[in-house]
C-alpha cells in the first residue's frame, strides 16, 4: 500500500493505525525480533512520524517560517512534484519545482478562499521537462474561517492525491486551531496577571511609599533599604516575561512585600517561614503565592486591631511540593468563600479566585486551592504543586539595567 492510499483512508484511521503499528514494532524490537513489520505497518509508522515532525512548527500559527518547515517535511509524504502553503494574501512556502506556475496557482487559491471548497486544475506548460501538469488547492479552515490553502502539484490528475491533500489539510487545520487556542490561553493568563497587578498597584504602592516617606527624616538608612525592597518588589511583580517562575523567586518577592508591610504595622505582624531547600527550584505559576499572602495581611492586619500571625510553609512530599499559608485573621463564612471562588463574590476576592483558576488550568482540578476557614477562625490555604510537569518551566530572570 502506498502513502497516498494510506492518507486517503482518513485521518482518524491514520493516527489510530500509526499508534498500533508503533506499539507492534516496539514490542517486536523489545522481544529481540528482526521482522521490521509489514509494508502497511512500515508505511503507517513512517506517515505518523512525518506528521509528528511537521506538527510543532504549525503550532506557532500560519507564518512563513512555520509553513516553510511544514512543507519541507510533508512533501515526501505525498511523493509529488511540489507542495505549497498560502495564507489569505500570499504564498508562504513552496517546496519543489513549478514555481513559475505561481500565478495559475494563486488564481485557483483565490477561488478556494472565496468558496471554501477544494479546486482541481490542469496546468499547461510549454516546457516539456516541467513535472507539473495538474494541481489541487484545498482550504485550511478554523471555526469555518478559511485561513489559507494547501496546494499540491503533480504529474497527472489523481483522485487519491486529492483525497490525501484533503486529509492533510484537515490535519493542518487542527494544528492551526490548537495554535489559536494556545494564543487564547496565553492571552487569558496575561489578562489574569494584569488583573492581579491592578489590584496590587493602587492600594499597596500608595501605602508603601507613605511608609517609606515616614522614615526619610527619622531614619534615612532604613528609608533607603525599604526603597530598594520596594523597587525589587515592583520590578518582579510588573515584569513582562514568563508565565512561570521558581518558588525561590516567588518567596523572595513575598519577603520584600512583608518587609514593606512591617514598615507600616511594626510589631503587629509576626511571620514564620519553614521552607525545605529541596523545593526552592520547583517551578510555580508567576504570582501564585503573593496574592495569598496579601490576602492574609488584609484579613489579619487591616481588618483587625490585634496582632497578626502569618506562617508560610513549603515542604517536600516526593513528587509534590506542599505549600501552606496560614493566618489568624478574621476569616470568613465558607459560603462566602465558595461564592468568591465561583466568581460571584466581591472584587476583593479576585486574588483567591485568580490563583485557584490558574492552578487548575496548569495542573488540573486536583491541584486547586484547598482553603479552611470560618468566621473568626483565620484562614489556611494549601497548594500542592507537582515538581515536574511537561510544558511547565520557569523563565530565567532578566537582569535589570541601572540601579534600583
Amino acid at each position: 500500500m502506498n502513502q497516498f492510499a494510506l492518507l486517503a483512508a482518513g485521518a482518524p484511521l491514520l493516527f489510530a493505525g500509526g499508534l498500533a503499528a508503533g506499539r507492534l514494532l516496539a514490542r517486536r524490537a523489545a522481544e529481540g525480533g528482526t521482522d521490521p513489520g509489514t509494508p502497511v505497518e512500515r508505511a503507517t509508522f513512517h506517515t505518523l512520524h512525518t506528521a509528528s515532525e511537521a506538527a510543532p512548527p504549525l503550532r506557532a500559527g500560519l507564518t512563513e517560517d512555520a509553513a516553510r518547515k511544514a512543507v519541507r517535511r510533508l512533501r515526501p509524504l505525498f511523493g509529488t512534484a511540489a507542495l505549497g502553503l498560502t495564507d489569505r494574501d500570499r504564498p508562504l512556502a513552496w517546496d519543489g519545482p513549478g514555481r513559475h506556475h505561481e500565478d495559475t496557482v494563486l488564481d485557483r487559491v483565490r477561488q478556494v478562499l472565496d468558496t471554501g471548497r477544494a479546486q482541481t486544475f490542469a496546468v499547461g506548460c510549454p516546457d516539456p521537462d516541467c513535472p507539473v501538469r495538474w494541481g489541487a488547492a484545498v482550504p485550511l479552515t478554523v471555526d469555518r474561517r478559511v485561513l489559507g490553502a494547501l496546494v499540491v502539484l503533480g504529474v497527472r490528475e489523481s483522485a487519491s492525491l486529492l483525497r490525501a491533500a484533503e486529509e492533510v489539510a484537515r490535519w493542518i487545520s487542527v494544528q492551526l486551531e490548537l495554535a489559536e487556542l494556545d494564543r487564547a490561553r496565553t492571552g487569558l493568563i496575561e489578562a489574569e496577571i494584569r488583573a492581579l497587578r491592578a489590584q496590587i498597584s493602587p492600594h499597596f504602592i500608595y501605602n508603601s511609599l507613605a511608609a517609606i516617606a515616614s522614615f526619610v527624616r527619622t531614619d534615612p538608612e532604613r528609608a533607603r533599604e525599604l526603597l530598594l525592597e520596594f523597587a525589587d518588589f515592583t520590578r518582579y511583580s510588573f515584569r513582562r516575561h514568563g508565565e512561570f517562575t521558581t518558588l525561590a523567586e516567588e518567596l523572595r518577592s513575598i519577603e520584600q512585600f512583608l518587609e514593606l508591610v512591617r514598615a507600616r504595622f511594626g510589631q503587629r505582624l509576626r511571620v514564620t517561614l519553614q521552607i525545605a531547600p529541596e523545593v526552592l527550584p520547583v517551578t510555580v505559576p508567576f504570582l501564585c503565592l503573593q496574592p495569598l499572602v496579601e490576602n492574609a495581611v488584609k484579613h489579619g492586619l487591616e481588618e483587625s486591631v490585634e496582632r497578626s500571625r502569618i506562617s508560610i510553609t513549603a515542604l517536600d512530599e516526593g513528587a509534590l511540593a506542599r505549600i501552606v499559608i496560614e493566618d489568624n485573621g478574621v476569616g470568613m463564612e465558607p459560603e462566602r468563600l465558595r461564592r468568591i471562588l465561583r466568581g460571584e463574590g466581591s472584587p476583593t476576592g479576585i486574588g483567591l479566585r485568580n490563583v485557584d483558576e490558574r492552578l487548575r488550568q496548569v495542573y488540573g482540578d486536583d491541584h486547586g486551592l484547598v482553603i479552611e476557614t470560618g468566621v473568626g477562625a483565620g484562614m489556611k490555604i494549601t497548594i500542592r504543586i507537582p515538581k515536574y510537569r511537561p510544558g511547565v518551566h520557569s523563565t530565567p530572570p532578566r537582569t535589570a539595567s541601572g540601579g534600583a
